[in-house]
């Protein structure tokens, strides 16, 4: 994902509420120094910041306001009822990787699995690609541990 993404998932993206997430650092500097700042400040024991005018938490809301991810309706993969994870990738995805955790799945395997989409790929081609993305956004970006 060193790149933007490809502009035939762009509506899938969208439509999940993943676009904002996907556009984030294109194009914008980080000040190593403010983000120094805060980390300093950052106590893990109580998930919060130490600052001068006091404590301060970042919430469900800061995170919607910020990331523009949605707070409301169903999840991304919609409702899923079972237990064998392999089927539930072999749904959504349409491979399942040789080694699952759990629910984990490795970044390489995603990667590697899910080629970007060109003009003579399929929708459903483009949506399992879609997916992919954005699991990878929630496992590199949002989620990395």
């Amino acid at each position: 994902m060193t790149g933007p993404p490809s502009p035939l998932i762009e509506d899938y993206l969208r439509e999940a509420g993943f676009w904002y997430v996907a556009m984030i650092g294109r194009g914008c500097k980080l000040d190593p120094k403010l983000i120094s700042a805060l980390i300093e400040r950052w106590r893990p024991e109580t998930h919060t910041f130490h600052l001068p005018c006091g404590e301060c938490i970042i919430t469900l809301k800061d995170v919607h306001l910020q990331l523009g991810l949605p707070m409301d309706g169903d999840a991304v993969t919609g409702s899923v009822h079972s237990a064998d994870w392999g089927a539930v990738c072999y749904e959504l995805l349409g491979a399942i990787p040789d080694n699952i955790n759990g629910g984990w799945i490795e970044m390489g395997w995603l990667r590697d699995t899910f080629l970007e989409p060109d003009d003579d790929s399929t929708e459903l081609e483009k949506i399992r690609y879609a997916r992919a993305y954005i699991l990878q956004i929630i496992g590199g970006y949002l989620m990395p541990d």
